[in-house]
């Protein structure tokens, strides 16, 4: 049997009258740069998440990029954010000159340490980057109140969260990228609601930085040809918006059966010794965008687990503070163990709506023969 890491057709050849036609009908009308297709799709995101304004860009990366510059997070001021995340998490901050001050995760939920915050804000602070990770967020109600405490912005990387929520102590349901200042989404193929090529959103309550991201999308324009701002040419593509439309529409199912996947690995791997299963801490609603596991002789295993045609991705082998490209920084090994340990022995299994219960099952079979050796 072979287990794709993560497949497309599957879901294409399901509903592929649907994305056909939502495809055709952009082709037919020829209006492909920020299209009706985008504004409508902003509107369903900003019903589904309960945002006050989503704004459509090219990726998430961009996403970032745009949110890090309208809240200042540039010009050698700091913003205290995680190393272990992907590289855009971070380069955000570095692209406008700003500085990034990494601070230990959670071993638990691979997020963020957010009782190490505190000690990390000077006078030069001006946010934090919470970033929300495979399956759960970050504790918001924690970094709300340092951020209200000491005045700073949070820019919340929910890149990886759409569908995720958070029971704060106002006893709302709040999704995931409309706690802090700026959310960001990823529309890349693999997320949860992913498209057919890159895409990115980002969402704010704010009217004003709502006023603010819509002109950066557009080179910095108020209105065409006149520029208030530098800007960026970063535009959600309107077949993009197309195709995401319709995954909209089946988004709660999709992450249903994610959800449904998750407890079978965890009920497959649940009694071996070598391996440790993710743990949900905060009272919120989460949502299985990656399956990861910690595991013992992790290289061993990703090795077995190729030889035996089953796909799978480390997230992430080498944290941010080791990297070359941030080597400037200043950071060495041993200054983030937790995020350090982690990285040896995470290893992320196959999970998407599509993949079926004897696949799951195989991957478990495989993984527990591994250790049997």
């Amino acid at each position: 049997m072979k287990v794709n890491f993560y497949s497309s057709q599957r879901e294409y050849n399901e509903k592929k009258d649907e994305f056909n036609k939502a495809i055709q009908t952009v082709i037919e009308k020829g209006n492909f740069i920020l299209g009706d297709q985008v504004a409508n799709f902003e509107k369903s995101i900003e019903g589904y998440t309960g945002a006050k304004h989503a704004i459509g860009v090219a990726s998430g990366t961009d996403a970032l990029v745009i949110a890090a510059d309208i809240l200042g997070f540039k010009d050698g001021k700091e913003v205290i954010t995680s190393p272990f995340t992907f590289l855009a998490s971070a380069s955000c901050i570095i692209k406008h000159k700003g500085k990034p001050v990494f601070v230990d995760i959670d071993e638990d939920t691979f997020s963020i340490d957010v009782n190490q915050i505190e000690e990390k804000i000077s006078s030069n602070t001006v946010g934090i980057l919470p970033i929300h990770l495979f399956d759960q967020m970050a504790n918001m109600d924690k970094i709300m109140d340092i951020a209200n405490k000491y005045d700073l912005k949070v820019l919340e990387d929910a890149a990886e969260a759409f569908g995720m929520c958070w029971n704060g102590k106002d006893n709302q349901n709040n999704h995931a990228g409309t706690i802090g200042d700026f959310g960001v989404f990823s529309f890349f193929p693999t997320k949860t609601l992913g498209g057919y090529g890159d895409g990115g959103m980002i969402v704010t309550n704010n009217d004003e930085l709502a006023k603010l991201a819509k002109s950066y999308r557009v080179h910095g324009a108020s209105k065409k040809y006149h520029y208030d701002y530098i800007g960026y040419n970063s535009r959600l593509d309107t077949l993009q918006a197309a195709i995401l439309s319709v995954k909209l529409k089946y988004i709660d199912e999709a992450i249903k059966k994610r959800e449904q996947i998750a407890h079978l690995y965890m009920e497959g791997l649940k009694d071996l010794e070598n391996i440790r299963l993710p743990k949900l801490k905060g009272n919120q609603k989460q949502v299985f965008y990656v399956f990861n596991i910690l595991a013992e002789n992790r290289d061993g295993l990703a090795e077995y687990l190729s030889k035996n045609e089953i796909g799978y991705s480390i997230y992430y082998p080498m944290p941010l503070h080791l990297q070359k490209a941030f080597k400037y920084l200043g950071y060495k090994k041993g200054d983030f163990p937790v995020a350090e340990k982690v990285s040896q022995s995470i290893i992320a299994l196959p999970i998407y709506p599509e993949l079926k219960e004897e696949e799951v099952e195989y991957v478990c079979e495989t993984i527990r023969n591994f250790y049997k050796k």
